[in-house]
């Protein structure tokens, strides 16, 4: 905490002492590490010394303790005046040590009696914010008489995005301080509000628990009554029609939800503290927090957030790893092709302040292109807090359209984001090979096509790797990066920095067709389309789906995301079409079950919302609800009769396991074939570009839930009924972890000797 950083709060402290008489006292802490220090500086002491000050030094190791005991010696020393609460290096606090909450035995004060204690001190105290006053922290504020902040100061309640809800007594606190709608807003989301210095002319939003910035004073005059600035005694603010917000607001955080326990419990002690005196809203607030600290939800997110973190620290079958690969610098970066991934790609680039060159085949194309960017980061522009002029994408220094690739010589770094088709990709490297400085890295969008085949094309091969953007890329978190035989560790960490800056989640895998998440995701997709051969249909599916937590169902993205796609690449590969063998069964490919249905729907030019029919009906061409199609059910029936598959009844049990169970078997033998370094890769991986719900875990943390004899006992259940898909078979390695007695997760890769490297 350097004496220039925090001039301000010094200033700040004197004017209180000079106006009011009264002693300041200096906690330094920072809960996170439960430490406390004594925080003196030759300044600070001048400072107290001409202002004649008592001043009341704590010096402990356990923050709540030293806490505790320093407000009551405070309390107890009639030199003592007031006292300030501020944080460590310009940070008030960051809240409380998430590992602490999965502890099985959680040790010390609870924080809650600390901050009820700092608020029926009997002198003024005042809780001086500068940068960030989370969870605890701000709890912490919520609990003194006063609070200033600076002006770039983030405060926030986001508990709620780890599983549980502020336990400190802060859902009583702030309904009483903010209001009931601006409470809610904030402990049910987990924002994190920002106050910041505005343009001249436009009104400052900022939050109404702040008293004075921190260029400002308070005034405190001596015998002023604490009592109104107890946020316990005060009322909540009344709504003239809170029942009917309260009903309504319900309604829209179980929307928001999606099946996650921790929104709905925050709402609940919330209205608690609507409803009864403060002392039995805390004791509301703590039965909710138990129920969601004991719940598997809190668990999993907690778990999420990480394995969000674990897979940074990359490694690979041949030894490379974060650890000795340092990255390159890219001051300037290229996009080739502009259609829905590559001008989400290029809005991303532009948004992280990267010069980006957009190329393009020709001047159609290239103008098309350069349209629907505009349109993107426009769009973008508006949602930032100071307008267009922040992105300067209207600078040609900053963004150049083009369709000459001799302006790529100076790039660090290429994008190719074209259609999936090999023989394309491989001539555009071979080009780039050819025009591009020697140090550029090479990168290809693609799902699922060979990233060694695509080096292959090159002169250099070790700095050619995958960067498999999710749709649309300048949303999606997921930044699937693919290392391939050659690619160097340089390269991975040029990647991996790259989704760094981006702002994305960066996974890194092996080179295997579909890589990780599509690889798992097609014996899920597969399962989906069988189970309507059967006798269900897409909204049952969907709905099953969706009921577990997905955002969207498999039929109703594969309408979105345009049921061509899948088609383009299925005759790609021979599936269908012009180039599949004559007399080959309709339902059978390489000897195994094949289900023609999405062959067929797109023969009758159903592609999902881009024409208004899929596996659903829409109100127009480009529309976005979806509605059952009679069509599409006599259509299917008309498909059994054909095939001659007798209709039955199947349940929502066996809709969720076949699906979600296909997908994690897949995902062990990822896991034993060395394409993923642990299951927290895949976890991380379908939470942030396959709309797996968090409060969930992922696909393996899910796993290793339900049980894994569980999930191989199904598994081998539903391949005896269909002995004739390869994907409903179990896993060996799944066998392997089950015939060891079900180790815990973080214990799996322990039972693979050494990955069976495929790469």
């Amino acid at each position: 905490m350097s004496i220039h950083t925090h001039t301000h709060i010094y200033k700040l402290a004197s004017k209180l002492h000079v106006q009011s008489g009264y002693t300041v006292i200096f906690f330094k802490y920072l809960i996170c590490k439960n430490t406390i220090y004594t925080f003196i500086v030759p300044f600070l002491i001048s400072m107290l010394i001409l202002c004649q000050p008592h001043l009341l030094l704590v010096s402990v190791e356990i923050f709540l303790q030293a806490l505790e005991d320093g407000l009551k010696r405070a309390d107890a020393d009639p030199s003592v005046k007031a006292v300030m609460i501020c944080g460590e290096n310009g940070k008030f606090s960051a809240g409380a040590d998430i590992k602490g909450f999965s502890s099985p035995k959680r040790r010390g004060i609870a924080l809650g009696p600390i901050v009820s204690l700092i608020e029926r001190s009997e002198k003024p105290v005042v809780a001086a914010i500068e940068g960030v006053a989370l969870g605890g922290g701000l709890e912490v504020a919520l609990g003194c008489h006063y609070r200033i902040a600076h002006v770039k100061a983030r405060m926030g309640l986001p508990e709620v995005t780890i599983g549980l809800l502020p336990g400190a007594e802060g859902t009583q606190r702030l309904p009483r301080l903010v209001g009931v709608p601006a409470a809610l807003d904030m402990i049910t989301t987990g924002k994190v509000l920002c106050l910041v210095i505005p343009p001249k002319g436009v009104k400052i939003c900022s939050l109404p628990d702040v008293d004075a910035l921190f260029c400002n004073s308070i005034f405190l005059p001596p015998g002023q009554p604490l009592g109104p600035r107890r946020l316990s005694l005060k009322p909540v603010p009344k709504l003239p029609n809170m029942e009917a917000f309260l009903s309504e607001a319900l309604v829209k955080v179980k929307k928001q939800a999606h099946g996650c326990l921790a929104p709905e419990l925050c709402f609940q002690a919330v209205k608690a503290a609507t409803e009864q005196p403060f002392a039995d809203g805390v004791r509301r607030e703590q039965e909710l927090f138990n129920v969601l600290l004991t719940s598997g939800q809190a668990q999993a997110l907690q778990y999420a957030f990480f394995a969000e973190r674990a897979v940074q620290k990359w490694t690979t079958p041949s030894g490379a790893s974060w650890k000795s690969a340092s990255p390159q610098p890219i001051h300037k970066a290229a996009v080739i092709g502009l259609g829905t991934m590559g001008r989400g790609i290029v809005t991303s680039l532009v948004k992280a302040k990267i010069p980006v060159v957009a190329l393009e085949q020709d001047l159609e194309y290239l103008n098309m292109g350069r349209k629907a960017v505009m349109f993107l980061l426009e769009r973008e522009a508006m949602k930032m807090e100071q307008g267009a002029q922040t992105l300067d994408f209207h600078n040609p220094a900053r963004l150049q359209f083009t369709v000459d690739f001799d302006v790529l010589r100076d790039v660090d770094l290429v994008i190719e984001a074209v259609f999936e088709n090999m023989a394309l990709k491989k001539e555009i490297f071979h080009k780039l090979s050819r025009i591009c400085k020697p140090g550029a890295f090479l990168c290809t969008n693609t799902s699922a096509l060979n990233i060694n085949e695509i080096a292959s094309a090159t002169s250099r091969p070790q700095q050619v790797i995958g960067t498999h953007f999710f749709s649309p890329a300048h949303v999606m978190k997921l930044l699937e990066i693919i290392y391939g035989h050659h690619t160097s560790p340089t390269t991975i960490a040029t990647a991996m920095q790259l989704a760094k800056v981006l702002k994305k989640v960066g996974v890194v895998v092996g080179n295997c067709f579909g890589f990780a998440g599509n690889r798992m995701m097609f014996p899920y997709a597969q399962q989906a389309v069988f189970l309507l051969e059967e006798g269900s249909r897409p909204e049952a599916v969907d709905q099953v789906i969706e009921d577990f937590g997905f955002r969207i169902g498999p039929f109703r993205m594969s309408d979105l995301a345009g049921l061509d796609v899948g088609w383009r690449s299925r005759k790609g590969q021979g599936l269908t079409g012009p180039s599949l063998p004559p007399g080959t069964p309709a339902r059978q490919r390489h000897g195994h079950r094949y289900s023609p249905l999405p062959d067929l729907l797109c023969e009758n030019g159903r592609f999902g919302q881009k024409t208004g029919k899929g596996w659903y009906q829409y109100e127009k061409a480009g529309g976005r609800t979806a509605k059952p199609d009679p069509w599409l059910h006599s259509f299917l029936s008309q498909y059994r009769d054909t095939h001659r598959i007798k209709t039955r009844f199947i349940d929502q049990e066996e809709i969720l396991e076949r699906c979600l169970f296909s997908l994690i078997n897949e995902g062990f033998d990822i896991l034993a074939e060395g394409i993923a370094s642990g299951p927290e890769h895949l976890d991380v991986i379908y939470i942030n570009g396959y709309g797996w719900p968090k409060h969930r875990g992922g696909p393996m943390f899910y796993a290793s839930t339900v049980g894994l004899s569980r999930i191989l006992a199904k598994l081998q259940k539903y391949s005896e009924a269909h002995p004739d898909v390869p994907g409903l078979q179990p896993s060996a390695f799944l066998k392997k972890l089950v015939a060891m007695g079900n180790p815990p997760l973080k214990e799996w890769m322990s039972y693979l000797s050494r990955p069976n490297n495929k790469l």
